[in-house]
């Protein structure tokens, strides 16, 4: 029997799903989140399986109404057993209002109570709100980074740039992550490098005649965090700034070995 878990959280319901019907109402709010073409929608046959296999489906619910959800597969790498958290939406009249955070302490928990230790998911490099999000609110780190993972995809939030991505892990039992949840404050960190994303990239992104302008940020980007992760260093802080810039903090990190 698949395992059941719910709590409340600011008037709304938190829970995991396992009906068929569940997961169509999923695949719609997935649709409406990042207007996706069909061909490139995750299928409800994939949430069947995802959560017959050791992932999870979960849902935060205001009555009947699904307003977010979070999909996790579990993963391998070198022996270590992980899960791979593919897909977390909010619906939008509900976000900036600390679901996102919710559904992710929430859905630590769970990953948790199955034994696991590390929730790995990846993340656009140019997208300067999730970046601080992961690494200052989660206590993330990132080592990794994937070239146009997906292809150029048809979503509207992409800009029709290449969908290079880095990957987040969070450690979920590691001291870096229990103070920054604790505390609301990574652990102060010794910084050696730094790469700076412009504020105006979203701007440049969604028009066609400074799309230009944006992949150059995302070459220079690329080229940089691969040469400082290719020289040993981690993604372990961000910053951002008054006017909407945001800079990556590379330093020393190895409390997780694989």
């Amino acid at each position: 029997m698949a395992l059941h878990f719910e709590k409340n959280w600011g008037g709304l319901v938190l829970r995991t799903c396992h009906t068929v019907g569940e997961f169509r109402q999923i695949v719609a709010l997935q649709k409406e989140v990042w207007g996706f073409e069909d061909s490139e929608l995750v299928p409800s046959r994939l949430f069947v399986v995802g959560e017959k296999i050791g992932g999870h489906v979960l849902g935060a619910y205001d009555g009947a109404t699904l307003v977010a959800f979070a999909f996790g597969l579990p993963g391998m790498r070198n022996g270590h057993a992980y899960i791979h958290s593919h897909m977390l939406g909010v619906k939008e009249a509900h976000r900036n209002a600390g679901l996102g955070r919710a559904m992710k302490l929430f859905q630590r928990e769970f990953v948790m109570s199955q034994g696991y230790d590390l929730i790995e998911w990846t993340f656009d490099p140019l997208e300067i709100k999730n970046a601080f999000f992961n690494m200052e609110k989660l206590g993330a780190v990132a080592r990794r980074y994937v070239v146009n993972q997906y292809g150029v995809t048809s979503s509207p939030l992409h800009g029709g740039l290449p969908s290079d991505r880095l990957v987040a892990e969070w450690w979920l039992r590691s001291a870096r992550v229990e103070e920054t949840l604790q505390s609301g404050k990574r652990p102060v960190t010794a910084i050696a490098e730094r790469v700076e994303i412009p504020g105006e990239i979203y701007e440049w992104k969604s028009q066609a005649e400074t799309r230009t302008r944006a992949a150059e940020v995302l070459r220079s980007t690329r080229d940089q965090l691969q040469k400082y992760f290719s020289e040993g260093l981690s993604v372990v802080g961000y910053e951002r700034e008054a006017n909407g810039d945001g800079r990556f903090l590379l330093g020393g990190w190895n409390e997780a070995a694989w």
